[in-house]
C-alpha cells in the first residue's frame, strides 16, 4: 500500500473522530430532552443501520483489514487532497447544523417539547443540511478509500438515509409546524440552493 494511500486512510478516520466527537455530547444532551412526537420505529431503526454499515462498518473493516480484498485499486494521491478537503467542509456543515439546531437536534425522527424549527444560519438556504454534510462525507470517504466496496459505501447509506428519511421528516415537520414549515419549504431547497 502506498504511502499516500495510508495517509488519504488516517485523514478519513481523524475526520471521523472529529465527526463523533461533535455528535455524542449533542446526542447525549438530547437524550435529557423531553419528546413531543416521534416516528422512530422498525423501519426507521433499519434505515439508521444500513447507513452505519455504509459510514461506519464497512470502511473500518476495509481500514483494518483490507478486506474485501478484490475490490481495492490504485490509489491516486491528488484524491487524498481532494478527499480531505470535502470532509473539512462537511465537518464545517456538520457543525453549522448542529450549532444552529441547538437543543432541538434529534438523531432520530422525533420532535421535542421545546422544538424550535430552524430558520437560520445554515438552513436559510437548505432544508436539510445534515443530509448535506453526510453527502460530503460520503464522497470524501469515496476519495479517500481505494475500495469500490467501501469507498461508495458511504455514498449507498446515505441513499437509503435519504430516501426512507427525509420525506417522513418533512410530513412530520408539517404536522408539527404547519403553515409555517409550508412557508419555509417554499423559500429553501432540499440539499442544494437553486437545483434541489
Amino acid at each position: 500500500m502506498s504511502l499516500s494511500a495510508i495517509v488519504a486512510e488516517n485523514v478519513f478516520w481523524v475526520c471521523v473522530v472529529v465527526w463523533f466527537l461533535m455528535r455524542v455530547p449533542r446526542q447525549r444532551r438530547a437524550r435529557l430532552e423531553a419528546v413531543a412526537t416521534s416516528r422512530r420505529g422498525v423501519a426507521d431503526f433499519i434505515v439508521r443501520q444500513v447507513a452505519a454499515l455504509g459510514f461506519g462498518v464497512l470502511p473500518f473493516v476495509y481500514v483494518i483489514t483490507k478486506i474485501p480484498h478484490f475490490a481495492t485499486y490504485p490509489f491516486w494521491p491528488p484524491l487524498a487532497w481532494i478527499g480531505s478537503a470535502v470532509f473539512l467542509v462537511s465537518l464545517w456543515v456538520f457543525y453549522l447544523t448542529h450549532r444552529e439546531l441547538g437543543h432541538s437536534f434529534s438523531p432520530s425522527l422525533e420532535i421535542r417539547r421545546a422544538h424550535r424549527l430552524a430558520t437560520g444560519g445554515v438552513y436559510r438556504q437548505v432544508r436539510h443540511p445534515m443530509y448535506v454534510a453526510f453527502l460530503l462525507w460520503a464522497v470524501a470517504q469515496a476519495l479517500l478509500l481505494p475500495n469500490w466496496v467501501a469507498g461508495p459505501a458511504g455514498l449507498a447509506g446515505w441513499l437509503v438515509l435519504f430516501a426512507f428519511r427525509v420525506g417522513r421528516e418533512e410530513r412530520m415537520m408539517l404536522d408539527a409546524f404547519g403553515d409555517e414549515y409550508r412557508a419555509y419549504m417554499a423559500r429553501t431547497a432540499r440539499l442544494v440552493p437553486g437545483l434541489y
